[in-house]
């Protein structure tokens, strides 16, 4: 065309506008610089490329240039500007102020658009909502802006509303409008609207969109079950990588790792290439040693693909390494991550600390040496596994760098001193720092004092709290337990509950403990009734557990056994408490049953659970059988008989005449007897004779 200076702008800024878009902004900043002469478009379209690469200085200056240089500001120069990212708030609202001044707000949606996406970015939710209500005008573009942005922050009723506007106007929903919707939905109480929302992208003829079915397999996997989103993604005609990871993730996180893994095998199959976030989500499915051999042939596709240099695959493949136990291995997939970041080391600090290795504190020193910064799970992390001096440079580390008042690094502080003996170091936490110790580090202290016996101590610092944790008033019922205040720890069950604090099974552990302890069966049965109009599923087993030693203490064996058949997971504990009761009431038979029972569900009995058995035995002389079981304890089960155990079988021989037997196990144990046992032996002599005497003069 020639260097004339009438050419017209149009050739020029289409052709900067292709430079930007191949991605070449040094070259359409040269086609701008040798324009003659230039107009609105040449500014608005730099101002735009430079804003979409982040580089708002660039962006700025030409905006400043064209407002000096006279040129009209139009609402694609405040969109332009407005979408950079690296734009603050401050700018924005001058920004804002500008266009608002130059009336460009009422010229059409564009600029308020744009706006509304600063101030999501910028997480001003209020704010957004105040310029959307106060907009002249709003597009599509808008209204889908909007709701994405609340759907972002999951606030479903208020992106519900601007859809309805949508929906009731001229205006059709779009892909985006869905996508932006569905994107809030996250729990089972949003799964009715979601619902109806999936009727609508129906109605819409949308659901061939392969975006807006994924949205909606995400939707049902977040709301649902995993039934609903499978067949949700099984009706799904096309299928692209983001459809196959939202199954998979979904079916990781639902702790079905088989499922997800045989849906990983179909992906490959079908052709669809798996991404970083696909062996994210299979990686973490593998964390066992069942799935070792595969998570190990994954890590073999990761390295085909030449993505083990990725630090989200990178990190996942440490993470399964470390869970299997491999530690070499972990650190070798750690070394091959080109940019690491603070999940990638902690998560081998992680392995290292739950290994009582050292070397978790060399990890530490390297992460600081390299210009990374810990964060307080770093700081917790790495003094697990610390002896007493290592522990004392990390305290001083933390108060340096700022953590000494985080609850995590105080905790675990607490924690590694009072594990290294240095009981006296864990405690001055509480006269050190002046301000109120963290929830989680009071409790820490407060098992110390309790482990101490200094019972009035754990008082004075549960008083000190400001908002005590469930954790907090488990500590200190217990401390009123062990110290025999028993009627306080009631008082402080309705203290709680006053509080809204709901009692956990730790609780109650400590509840019915005190009922075994006073003998109250009315007690222990309006305890186990509160707990009935609570929620009962919640009890694990071992309040279960409790409760069978309870009723069997207090007197109640038909509530023992009942609560025992209506367990669906038994442990040891429970065969123990079982056979405990009902020997205690005289059923010996019964008792022996439910031991050889127990030996059937493949449980091995404890020295416990033997000291249960054999006391039944003796409390209605079954001598035969109880000594039977004395024998079989190191031959057939391979528990090796303790004092507990000797004196019950010696009280059983002596008690019932077989004075003799009973002698010959007493020379014959592998400790010498102490003087209960001789007392045992004694009381039994003395009962013989008296039976003996009583034959004489009978006779």
């Amino acid at each position: 065309m020639g260097p004339d200076a009438t050419q017209p702008f149009m050739a020029h800024n289409s052709i900067m506008s292709k430079y930007f878009t191949f991605g070449d902004i040094r070259a359409a900043r040269e086609v701008f610089d040798n324009m003659f002469k230039r107009n609105v478009v040449s500014y608005n379209t730099m101002i735009s490329a430079y804003s979409r690469n982040g580089n708002l200085f660039e962006a700025w200056k030409l905006f400043s240039e064209m407002r000096s240089c006279g040129y009209e500001l139009t609402q694609f120069t405040f969109g332009g500007l407005l979408a950079c990212e690296s734009l603050d708030i401050i700018q924005g609202f001058q920004l804002y102020a500008l266009a608002e001044k130059l009336g460009l707000f009422h010229v059409d949606a564009f600029t308020g658009t744009a706006l509304l996406g600063l101030l999501g970015r910028q997480g001003c939710l209020d704010e957004a909502m105040q310029i959307f209500d106060e907009m002249p005008k709003k597009n599509l573009v808008t209204l889908n802006c909007m709701i994405s942005l609340l759907g972002q922050y999951e606030c479903v009723e208020e992106a519900m509303v601007i859809f309805r506007k949508l929906i009731r106007s001229e205006m059709a929903p779009s892909e985006s409008t869905f996508l932006g919707l569905l994107s809030g939905f996250v729990g089972e109480v949003d799964l009715i609207l979601g619902e109806q929302v999936h009727g609508l992208v129906v109605k819409n003829g949308l659901v061939f969109a392969v975006s807006v079915s994924n949205s909606l397999i995400n939707m049902y996997a977040k709301c649902s079950g995993i039934d609903r989103t499978e067949k949700m993604f099984e009706g799904v005609s096309v299928k692209d990588v983001v459809s196959w990871n939202t199954i998979v993730g979904a079916m990781a996180k639902s702790e079905r790792a088989d499922k997800a893994l045989v849906v990983f095998r179909k992906m490959c199959a079908s052709g669809v290439l798996p991404n970083d976030m696909t062996y994210v989500s299979v990686l973490n499915c593998c964390t066992g040693q069942q799935y070792r051999l595969l998570g190990e042939s994954i890590h073999a596709k990761v390295i085909q693909r030449k993505f083990e240099s990725d630090v989200y695959i990178g990190s996942a493949l440490l993470d399964f390494y470390v869970k299997c136990d491999k530690l070499d291995d972990a650190h070798l997939c750690f070394d091959e991550i080109s940019e690491k970041n603070v999940v990638s080391w902690n998560t081998l600090m992680l392995g290292y600390s739950s290994n009582s290795s050292s070397h978790a504190i060399l990890l530490l020193q390297q992460m600081i040496h390299s210009d990374y910064r810990p964060t307080e799970f770093s700081f917790s992390i790495a003094v697990k596994s610390c002896a007493l001096f290592e522990v004392l440079q990390l305290h001083s580390l933390s108060i340096k760098m700022g953590y000494i008042d985080n609850a995590y690094v105080s905790s675990s502080l607490i924690s590694s001193y009072a594990k290294n003996s240095s009981v006296a170091d864990a405690l001055r936490f509480v006269t050190t720092y002046d301000m109120p110790l963290p929830v989680v580090a009071a409790n820490m202290i407060a098992n110390i004092y309790n482990r101490c016996g200094q019972f009035d101590k754990t008082q004075e610092l549960f008083s000190d709290l400001e908002n005590p944790d469930t954790i907090s008033w488990n500590i200190l019922i217990a401390a009123c337990s062990r110290n025999g205040d028993y009627e306080e720890v009631f008082e402080l069950l309705g203290h709680m509950r006053i509080a809204r604090i709901s009692p956990d099974n730790y609780t109650y552990v400590s509840l019915f403990s005190v009922c075994t302890k006073l003998c109250n069966l009315g007690l222990g049965s309006s305890l186990h009734g509160l707990i009935v109009k609570t929620d009962f599923k919640r009890c694990d087993t071992f309040v279960r557990n409790i409760m069978i030693d309870m009723y069997g203490k207090c007197g109640s064996l038909a509530s023992s056994i009942k609560i025992f058949n209506e367990m669906t997971t038994r442990n040891v504990i429970s065969w123990t408490a079982i056979v405990s009761a009902l020997g205690l009431h005289g059923y010996a038979y019964e008792a022996l049953e439910k031991f050889k029972e127990m030996g059937m569900t493949g449980l091995k009995p404890d020295k416990v659970a033997f000291i249960a058995v054999l006391s039944a035995c003796r409390h209605v002389g079954l001598v035969k059988e109880g000594m039977e079981l004395f024998e079989q304890m190191n031959e057939k089960y391979g528990v090796e008989p303790e004092i507990d155990h000797y004196l019950i079988a010696v009280d059983l021989l002596a008690r019932y005449g077989y004075l003799r037997e009973a002698e010959q196990l007493i020379t014959g144990m592998p400790f010498p007897p102490n003087a209960l046992i001789w007392r045992i032996f004694l009381e039994g002599c003395k009962k013989k004779r008296s039976i003996d005497d009583a034959h004489t003069l009978a006779s």
